[in-house]
């Protein structure tokens, strides 16, 4: 399905984000956990928070799931039957929040829900996943987490269809759709629809480089530029024509590679007309228009529309 380029453009952010996860999600984890779990076991049948896909889900290859917001609603119909039943059994018969947490005074109404908000500050996660043995501290969060093994995606867009496995994720999904994008930089005041690709994007204009190659130590702001990276140094092309075979490092690359075979030339000349398969060709073809020359000869100070024309040139000096 073709989207508009607004769309695209948040499809690459969240392609990104899904490579990228910001470390101030790891923080609020243990919070994002308590939310989940006090939900989990009330009455109230309202949404219950969503919180950031598990760290792990980056070990999967090209994964449908892009990072949802901690604050995103969350909506899990499979609650935990047990916690649940204990929950009702254990209730006051009053309204009164009888159960007050020793550590920092918050109320239940309760003792379940005490003890499942007591693991927020032991650290324990009474609930191991069969599979790769990562523990959780509610049951809700290990059957969210079976999904990354099973390859469940039960929350499906009802706009293009691509499927999630949480409807947190989906929920930010949908704002491709509708062209949200709530989080706002505080410096160039650039819109994104994730706050994981606006913590990102910080970098840009911190300068930080947190991810280093361990060969030529150069440095990049995001782990999937790394990623990228490494593919000099290791030969890599994972990406191949299904046409004429030819091997490339980014599926960019190939993308561009397969209008060869198409014929399609996306990118046109507003003066005329003329239509190129690359944006980089168009950019070029556009000084012929406006006269631009920004390539000069160190020697004689002439100057060059393109980069190859100079490199010609300088054969004269040499």
């Amino acid at each position: 399905m073709a989207f508009p380029p607004h769309i695209k453009e948040e499809q690459e952010e969240l392609q990104i984000n899904d490579e990228e996860k910001p470390e101030f999600s790891q923080l609020h984890q243990r919070q994002t956990e308590e939310i989940k779990t006090e939900a989990d076991g009330e009455d109230s049948g309202g949404p219950e928070p969503a919180m950031k896909a598990d760290p792990d889900t980056h070990l999967q290859p090209d994964t449908d799931d892009e990072t949802g917001d901690s604050s995103e609603p969350e909506t899990d119909d499979s609650a935990d039957w047990k916690d649940t039943r204990e929950s009702h059994d254990s209730r006051c018969t009053t309204d009164e929040k009888a159960f007050s947490c020793s550590e920092c005074g918050k109320r239940f109404g309760t003792n379940a829900l005490l003890k499942r908000h007591t693991r927020s500050h032991t650290g324990e996660k009474a609930f191991s996943c069969s599979e790769c043995g990562k523990g959780f501290g509610t049951n809700v969060l290990l059957k969210r987490h079976v999904r990354i093994h099973t390859g469940e995606k039960p929350f499906s867009c009802s706009v293009c269809k691509k499927a999630f496995t949480e409807s947190g994720t989906l929920h930010t999904h949908m704002r491709i759709h509708k062209g949200e994008k709530p989080f706002s930089c505080s410096v160039c005041k650039k819109d994104f629809v994730q706050s994981g690709t606006l913590y990102t994007h910080m970098r840009i204009h911190t300068g930080e480089t947190p991810f280093i190659c361990s060969v030529c130590k150069k440095g990049f702001a995001m782990s999937g530029s790394l990623k990228r990276h490494m593919r000099i140094h290791t030969g890599e092309k994972p990406f191949s024509c299904s046409v004429c075979k030819k091997d490339f490092t980014e599926s960019g690359h190939l993308q561009t590679h397969m209008r060869i075979h198409t014929g399609e030339k996306p990118f046109s000349c507003s003066v005329c007309k003329k239509d190129f398969a690359i944006s980089g060709s168009l950019k070029r073809h556009m000084r012929i228009h406006s006269g631009e020359k920004p390539f000069s000869c160190s020697v004689c100070k002439k100057d060059f529309t393109i980069s190859g024309h100079l490199q010609r040139h300088m054969r004269i000096h040499t």
